[in-house]
Order: structure tokens, then sequence, then C-alpha cells
């Protein structure tokens, strides 16, 4: 049974819950990932919910929404648009239970833990049910995203402990990390067994700070939520607000100038540019390199001075609005060559000091299929081997610009270096390729028309009008997808930053490696706490 087409490059199919598992595991062997699970809860009137959706939960109803993506492939007329399939699944309000994927994904398990934890839906057949996101403080049976959830009710005694694995042997004792950290960094808690200083297991728990992101955007218009999808994850802020935009011009229709998606590509390799050398700097500061941290510091600042200038804004927040995109000055590309010599100078000297190179070779090793069974993504997937990348995966320009070429793949503490470091010099050439090619524009071009938005029937029985926006963002694939009830407000926003994809890699890359080497580890992957944490 094909699906319906909704929306760009994508197509919705509604299934039983028990149809759900074949049809998943069918797209999955033809090379689909799953990119985002979202439970809903439409309330009559605020959706355009027909009475087949399900059954009533306080005037209205529950259905999970799954997102299979694939990326662009090569055939013998050149490339095939990328696919994008979603499964719609309506639910028994009185008792939503969707069969577990788990078995299937890995991340499909991940989501709906969280699903569960925020809906109430259960996956039937989890092989590891316990909570995700609500804490062991949180009241048992309340569910925050639910319409009808109401205010919190009083926090009471903590529902018995976490349930850490234990780890038992002769000579084995636990390290407790966290979740308070020094720094201004947001809470995690990091439990270590260990035996000497080799790690046999680690657990990161989080969701200490759930700020109830995604219900905040309930109501709001699609231009409102832009302030909220600047400050997900302050270091992303191109990367989840161009998201954010590609979901609400997919919902509507729009048609994007060129000149507007070349500026956006410009903003999103410089939010690239200042973070990956924020990272390289704090790599060779943590193996006592102190000195090259101090001049990537430098680097870092001259890159926020130059966003200021090009948008009014250190973290380039401002720039991008759905249907455009503005700077407020040119790109000095001389300027930028500077600090590229510059960046590329701090490297070579990082890798040909001995130090460093011992500290960094073959640290914290997570494997091609490791990276592959844990759905990895961004820097953290290429460091393994993976090629993924959603600027050539889904492209938003139809000209072509090279993939970066990694030298070293290995998926140690060294590899997530080098891939960061080559990626700097494929974003200045990118950078320096579009700046030329806008030729002096500094775009405010609108998307003066939309297309006809989608009102097939399968958008008519399954909610309102929906839109899927995915970007490369530096930390890697941000998916978001959002809703639209019928007076144009936002109904439903649902998330996904790579951070929730690469957290539980971390552990797993930690195996076997000594305790002393984990903040290195850790600030390797870099994951995101508040992307993660929403």
């Amino acid at each position: 049974m094909p699906g319906e087409p909704v929306g760009d490059r994508r197509t919705a199919l509604p299934l039983t819950a028990d149809e759900l598992p074949g049809r998943a595991e069918s797209l999955l062997a033809q090379g689909y990932r799953v990119a985002l699970v979202a439970g809903h809860h439409d309330i009559d009137g605020a959706a355009n919910v027909n009475v087949d959706t399900g059954a009533d939960r306080g005037g209205g109803r529950l259905r999970a929404v799954y997102l299979f993506t694939a990326p662009a492939t090569g055939g013998a007329t050149g490339a095939i648009p990328d696919r994008r399939v979603e499964l719609h699944v309506p639910l028994d309000a009185s008792d939503p239970r969707v069969p577990s994927l788990a078995a299937l994904s890995f991340p499909a398990g991940r989501f709906e833990r969280e699903m569960h934890d925020l809906f109430g839906i259960t996956p039937t057949d989890h092989p590891l049910p316990q909570r995700l996101v609500r804490h062991f403080h949180w009241p048992t049976g309340w569910h925050p995203m639910l319409a009808d959830a109401g205010d919190p009710p009083p926090f009471g005694d903590v529902d018995g402990p976490y349930p850490f694995r234990t780890v038992e042997g002769p000579g084995v004792y636990e390290i407790p990390v966290g979740p308070v950290h020094a720094g201004m960094i947001e809470p995690g808690h990091f439990r270590f067994s260990v035996v000497g200083e080799t790690i046999l297991n680690l657990k990161a728990r989080l969701w200490f700070v759930h700020k109830g992101i995604e219900k905040l955007f309930h109501g709001r218009r699609p231009d409102q939520g832009i302030e909220l999808a600047e400050r997900i994850s302050g270091d992303t802020t191109v990367g989840h607000t161009l998201a954010f935009c590609h979901a609400i011009e997919d919902a509507l229709g729009l048609t994007i100038p060129a000149d507007t998606h070349r500026i956006r590509g410009i903003l999103l390799e410089l939010e690239r540019l200042y973070n990956h050398i924020t990272d390289i700097g704090a790599l060779c500061n943590d193996v006592g390199y102190g000195i090259l941290n101090t001049h990537a510091q430098r680097v870092r600042e001259q890159l926020l001075r130059i966003n200021d200038e090009v948008t009014g804004h250190r973290l380039l927040r401002g720039a991008i609005q759905p249907g455009g995109a503005r700077l407020t000055a040119l790109l000095d590309l001389d300027r930028l060559a500077a600090i590229g010599e510059d960046i590329a100078e701090i490297v070579t000297l990082a890798l040909t000091n001995t130090v460093v190179a011992d500290r960094f070779t073959g640290t914290a090793v997570l494997t091609r299929q490791q990276a592959s069974d844990l759905g990895t993504l961004g820097y953290v997937a290429r460091a393994s081997g993976l090629a993924l990348d959603a600027r050539h995966d889904h492209p938003t320009l139809t000209e072509d610009h090279p993939r970066a070429e990694h030298t070293r793949t290995d998926g140690d503490v060294l590899s997530r270096f080098l891939v960061r470091a080559e990626e700097i010099s494929h974003s200045l050439n990118r950078i320096t390729h579009l700046a030329e090619t806008l030729d002096g524009s500094l775009g405010d071009e609108r998307a003066t028309a939309p297309g006809a938005p989608t009102t097939g029937s399968v958008t008519g029985r399954l909610g309102g009008r929906s839109g899927v926006g995915i970007v490369e963002g530096w930390r890697g694939t941000i998916v978001h997808r959002v809703e639209l009830a019928s007076d144009g407000t936002l109904s439903r926003v649902k998330i996904v930053d790579p951070s929730f994809f690469n957290w539980p890699a971390l552990p797993v890359a930690l195996a076997d490696t000594i305790v002393p080497d984990f903040p290195l580890t850790n600030k390797s992957f870099n994951l995101s706490y508040a992307g993660n944490d929403l």
C-alpha cells in the first residue's frame, strides 16, 4: 500500500498498530533510518482531525507518528530525490499501545521510552521498558505532553532507586560523577564501574532539567516559534532555527529562493566553524597543551565577531525567519582565509606533539558497526566511517558541493579530532563558494507565493498540515516535525537533536578505557545536554 504525498519529498501512510512492525522492518531493510518518533494528542478544533483517527481522550485523540528517512542516492540518470516516509498509527486512548520496534532499531526503542514517559503510550514487548525522561520523583501516571495533563501534581517521594546496572567482582568499585558539575554545563550523572583504572561499565543519566520546550511551541504562530527554536541548544542557533523553518515552509508549501538557501548555508557553516575550533582547543587542553587552547579561543573570538558583523548577533540569532534569511554585511573572504590558515597551524602543532598523538590515538574507539547499530550521527558517525551528512543526503540546493574527505575513520579520539579539522577546511571552502555565488546579495528576498498546502485524505484524517525540516547542524543531523492547526498556529512540534542519538555511544566507546581519559573522550563527543533534555 503506497503512501500519499503530504509534503516535500514526503509521503504518509496510515497503519494499524499490528501492521507497524512489518512496514518498519521493510523500510529499514531498504536503507531507511528511524529519524523521529512522536506522540500526538489531538484536540478537536486544534487540528483537522477526523473521527476515525482514534478513540477520544478528554476531547482529543492519540496517535503515534514514525518518520523514516533515506538519503538521496545516485542512479543511471543522476541523483534520486531523497525520501521521507511517515507511518501514522491511531491509538486506543483508553489503553494506548504500540508494538515495540526496539528489536529492529536501537534508536526506535529510545524514542518509544520517551513517548511512554511523556504521552503514556506503552511500547509492548519492549526489552528495556524502564523510564527514560521521567525521573523517579515525577508523579506516577502524570504524562506532561498530554493536552489535558494540566499543571504537575505535587512531586512526592522518589519512586524507588534508579536501576543502575550492578557490576560485581574482585576489586570492582563505583565512581559517581555529577549531576552537578564544575563549570557552566548542564547536569548529568555518570556512574562508573571500575577495576583499577579501567572502566568496565558507564551509565549516563540525563534529563535532570526537562524544560517542556516542545509544549511551549503549542498555540504560537510560526514566527513566534523562532525565539524558542534559537534557544533549544544555545550553540546550535542556526541548526535548530533552520530545521524549524524548513518544517514550517514544508507545511505551508513555500518555495524558497535559491539565494535564501545560500545565505542559510553560509550561516550554518559559520556556526560549524566557531564550534569546531572551540572543540579542537578544548581537546588539546584536556591533554595538557593549554597554549593551543588559548590560541583556539582567540580564533573563536574572531569568528564570533564575524558572526556579529554579518548578522548583528554573536550566536547568529535573528538571521533566519520562515521564508527568508538576511545578512547585515558582506563576509570578508580574505579574512576568513587567514583564519583558516591560523587554524591549520594550530592543528599541525597539535598533531606533531607526541603527547597529543599518544593520548588521542586509539583512545575510546567506537567501531563502525557500533556506530551504525546505535544510529550515531554527525562527526561521531563520520569519525567511525559512516558517510552521513544531511547537506548531501537531504540537500536544499541543486548545485553540488563535494563531501568533506576524512583521512582517518578509526572511531578514536584522534579520528573525531581530525574530522573536525577537516570539516573546518570544508566549511571555509563551502562559505567561499556560496558567497561568491551570491555576488553581493544580503538576502531578505522572501518566498513570495505559497504552493498549495497538502490537503489529501491522509492529512485530513491524521492531523492538520504538517512539515519536516532536516538540517546538518554542527553536531549532526537535526530533524524538526511540525503540525499546524486550522488557525495557523502550531499544534505540535517534535524536535530531534543529534545528541539524542549520540549519547548512548559515549558509554560504549569508554568500555575498557581508563578513568583519566573520560574528560578527553567526553569532549571528543561533546554532546548537548540542552538539545537532549527538551
